[in-house]
């Protein structure tokens, strides 16, 4: 009788372990599913930022080759600034922006459309786009620019003017901003923007 009771006491106590066997199991099993989950996710961000830095060196190519058109007087913009031109993207007054300073027509298309009918560039690959903006910092209907329409640089280093003639008046040159978005793979998306002087 003794024996018996022994032996369903250690077969009950197997059957225990078994239990917290399959407990375990589990939870190992939903940890390997995070971990993996984890992975697949660090994987898709550094795609991504991988994929947003080169959209960002493609538009720094870009600025470069608005900003040599555009100082060099080449067309279609010819070196009038007076008045906008939608053949180069550009407008004779400041546009309208958000709070982080992008022009509201470059997160439009259709607004985009409107006002710049130069042609999108193509980056690297035929799967990135590059669209771009210029502006002149300056209120409407202004033609000859002031420092109270326009937004100007007189060219001069911080600090005093001890070291020029101050009866002489610095050269000015109105301040224009090129504003860029590029549309790249994974619907990846990274703007720039820049400001540069042309004299007056």
């Amino acid at each position: 009788m003794m024996n018996r009771f022994k032996f369903a006491s250690a077969a009950r106590q197997q059957g225990v372990v078994l239990i917290f066997s399959l407990i375990v199991l589990l939870i190992l099993a939903i940890g390997a599913v995070a971990l993996l989950r984890s992975v697949d996710t660090s994987l898709v961000s550094a795609g991504n930022l991988a994929f947003h830095k080169d959209l960002v060196n493609q538009a720094e190519q870009a600025v470069a080759n608005v900003m040599t058109e555009f100082k060099t007087n080449a067309l279609p913009l010819g070196g009038l600034t007076t008045a906008s031109m939608p053949a180069a993207n550009y407008s004779a007054t400041t546009l309208v922006t958000n709070q982080q300073g992008v022009p509201l027509v470059l997160l439009d298309n259709t607004a985009l459309g409107a006002i710049a009918t130069a042609p999108v560039l193509v980056g690297r690959t035929p799967d990135v786009r590059i669209f771009y903006v210029i502006d002149r910092l300056c209120a409407a209907g202004t033609v000859i620019p002031t420092t109270t329409t326009c937004v100007q640089s007189t060219g001069l280093p911080t600090g005093g003017t001890a070291n020029r003639n101050t009866a002489v008046a610095p050269p000015s040159a109105t301040v224009y901003r090129v504003s860029v978005r590029v549309d790249g793979p994974r619907n990846t998306q990274a703007f720039l923007q820049t400001t540069f002087t042309k004299p007056d």
